[in-house]
């Protein structure tokens, strides 16, 4: 066997531990599934009270076979179970499907799981397991359902994950009924040897496995699994749903980037954008995507053009396309002359087009073809509504046969009357045309092959490294971990952030009465601000602490006395005040990062300023990020036009801020001693020489 997983998914020889003739037991429906599904080899049920299980001869225990043994697929109470893998063992399995339960998901089990995977380890095995539901291999040379579902799968491309196994049952039956193939499945259990990342590895090297499809409830190693996944969807696309969406500590975050990320489902997200995985949030909108990725070839633009019986469901179908990004494709001349030959006069020949309810298949069968042959069109939306005097059957083979003409541009079908068309929709499902209730679902669909168009196309880019001397910064968080301190003073964030490049606002920190130092500073700059500095001050505009647009000297003493009745009122004491070059007219940035125990550092892009934990207008990416990781940050924010300039306003300097995320990710992957960063804001204008740090925060795990 080339990979240690064929003795799983490609087994000469099965010996089911625990096999059964009792009705109702999983023992019996794994026989007689394996029986069933035609498995194209010898299976040997191991029972110790039973002569024979499903007309086969049984064994009292593995040992007692005298032919080799690739699989064991173990259904034993828990407490057989180190002893039957003993066996296994000794008589040289390599591959054990434990679905057993009462193992790592139970308190009393956790030590048994522990015992068990050493016995695999120790004896160079494979385990999917324990507490799993099973395995499924349809590829016609192994024919292998050794799992207790009842729903025997369709041959196909799909391989599929579930950590869940009762979510595994519906899965399977749901992509039955949606004429999904299956190439692989795979229950993983506990995940206690093979896990997510073993396997689509495996399905990365598997020519039958084109689309891979995942239900995830936690990560063993997120950062192996963006390196591996980022070598499978270059080819292969991975659609997957990811429960569990909060953070727990949105209540101990210090900064700005803490508060966001520890309050948002970030991380996954940020890893899913960093490897090109397409996550969904429910298993219904999973299925909606596998139709479309299964069927469908990848879009070459996002035009696309709507063939419609009926206006309300056109509209609904305009709408989300507008919504979603993509754009309603604009049709020729021609398009329009053609379409007007044969649909009648009331009839729209602008996209959508509406052909109106009298529309036949034969109208259907020429629109459809004449759309696809415009080059203006990448994708088609077929929405019928059907009526008394049509047949739906009728109008689905003329798509399905029009649209083979073009192999090259997807259609999609949106057929509302489900009940008149269950035949009609099987049939197109079965010949590679995805079909939908709503026109919404279909563009929602389509907006995720255009997203993984999108990340297919991207060019290639390496993560650069600056040359930078990290000896300043060495010194001071050494120093830092001396004292005992969690937060950096301003003085030293400041001496990190120039050590990395970053270009900061001419400032100065003064004690409040230092009237000399403060008087020879503005002498230099027409327009300062003031800032209180005080230890555990995170934000200082909450108390006043923040005074801008400051001219004159009656001015800047004004406000150091308001400073001081601060300090006094909130019985704060004060470390001094910065006064700070007043960067006028930019806009305010937030650059940030936080370092999740799992994920690691996540580095934030967005709208800075004092609202950015109400506004939440941020990107996040795993580091270390490359230019192009960078330049997608900046224009996934909402806000991003108004960076590209609004109203005759030019665009802010791009290069700029790319280049200052670069190095806030070399920065925090240096020194993963760093917990959170807050540079905010980040003042950026046309001019490159005027972008520029105004405050930052740094604090230490």
């Amino acid at each position: 066997m080339s990979n240690a997983l064929d003795a799983i998914f490609r087994p000469q020889s099965i010996a089911v531990l625990g096999a059964s003739s009792k009705d109702n037991s999983i023992g019996k429906q794994i026989v007689r599934n394996l029986i069933q599904y035609e498995f194209q080899g010898p299976i040997f049920p191991v029972n110790p009270n039973a002569k024979v299980v499903h007309s086969i001869k049984a064994y009292k225990n593995i040992l007692e076979i005298s032919d080799p043994v690739d699989l064991a697929i173990i259904v034993v109470p828990a407490a057989l179970v180190l002893d039957v893998v003993r066996d296994c063992a000794r008589k040289g399995v390599k591959g054990l499907v434990v679905i057993s339960a009462g193992f790592n998901e139970t308190e009393s089990g956790k030590s048994r799981e522990k015992e068990l995977l050493e016995i695999v380890e120790k004896n160079n095995m494979r385990m999917i397991g324990p507490n799993c539901m099973g395995v499924i291999n349809t590829d016609p040379a192994f024919k292998l359902d050794a799992t207790f579902a009842p729903t025997l799968p369709q041959h196909g491309k799909i391989g599929f994950m579930s950590q869940s196994g009762a979510l595994g049952m519906a899965i399977l039956d749901t992509a039955k009924n949606l004429d999904l193939g299956i190439s692989m499945f795979a229950s993983m259990g506990n995940k206690a040897d093979v896990s997510g990342n073993d396997l689509i590895e495996y399905w990365r090297d598997d020519p039958d496995t084109q689309l891979i499809l995942m239900y995830l409830e936690s990560f063993g190693n997120p950062r192996k699994f963006t390196r591996i996944a980022k070598s499978i969807t270059k080819t292969k696309p991975i659609l997957c749903v990811k429960s569990g969406r909060t953070l727990q500590g949105a209540s101990a975050a210090s900064s700005h980037t803490g508060a966001i990320a520890s309050s948002l489902d970030v991380a996954v997200d940020a890893l899913f954008e960093k490897c090109g995985v397409i996550r969904v949030s429910s298993i219904d909108e999973l299925f909606s995507l596998a139709q479309a990725f299964d069927s469908q070839t990848i879009p070459k633009g996002k035009r696309v053009a709507i063939i419609t019986n009926a206006g309300g469901p056109a509209i609904m179908a305009t709408d989300a396309v507008v919504n979603s990004g993509l754009q309603m494709a604009v049709l020729s001349d021609e398009t329009k002359v053609a379409l007007s030959k044969f649909l009648p006069a009331e009839a729209n020949m602008n996209n959508p087009i509406d052909m109106i309810a009298s529309a036949t298949e034969v109208n259907y069968k020429k629109a459809l073809d004449v759309i696809l042959t415009d080059p203006e069109v990448d994708s088609a939306i077929v929405i019928f509504v059907p009526p008394i005097m049509i047949n739906p059957m009728a109008v689905a083979e003329s798509i399905i046969v029009t649209s083979r003409k073009v192999p090259e541009k997807v259609v999609m079908a949106c057929f509302m009357g489900q009940q008149e068309a269950q035949s009609a929709i099987h049939h197109m499902r079965q010949n590679s045309i995805p079909v939908y209730h709503f026109p919404e679902t279909a563009v929602y669909a389509l907006q995720a092959m255009n997203k993984y168009a999108d990340w297919k196309n991207r060019p290639e880019s390496s993560v650069r490294q600056l040359p930078i001397d990290k000896a300043p910064v060495i010194e001071i968080l050494k120093l830092a971990y001396e004292q005992k301190r969690k937060q950096l003073g301003f003085e030293e964030v400041k001496s990190i952030l120039s050590t990395y490049g970053f270009p900061l606002a001419d400032s100065i920190i003064a004690p409040l009465d230092d009237w000399k130092s403060i008087l020879d500073f503005i002498k230099g700059h027409p327009v300062v601000v003031a800032k209180l500095i005080a230890p555990d001050l995170t934000h200082k505009s909450d108390v006043g602490g923040v005074v801008l647009d400051l001219k004159t000297e009656a001015e800047i003493k004004k406000a150091i006395e308001g400073f001081n009745k601060i300090c006094e009122k909130n019985k704060i004491t004060p470390q001094g005040v910065l006064i700070q070059e007043m960067l006028k007219g930019g806009k305010e940035l937030v650059l940030g990062m936080n370092h999740d125990k799992d994920f690691g550092p996540l580095i934030m892009f967005g709208l800075g300023g004092i609202y950015v934990e109400v506004l939440k207008d941020v990107t996040f990416n795993m580091a270390p990020i490359d230019a192009t990781e960078a330049r997608e940050m900046v224009e996934n924010i909402r806000a991003y036009s108004l960076l590209k300039g609004i109203r005759g306003e030019k665009a802010v300097d791009m290069a700029s801020i790319v280049d200052a995320l670069e190095r806030l990710s070399q920065l925090v992957i240096d020194f993963p001693e760093i917990k959170e960063i807050d540079i905010n804001p980040f003042m950026t204008f046309p001019e490159k020489n005027k972008c520029k740090v105004v405050d930052a925060r740094i604090s230490l795990n």
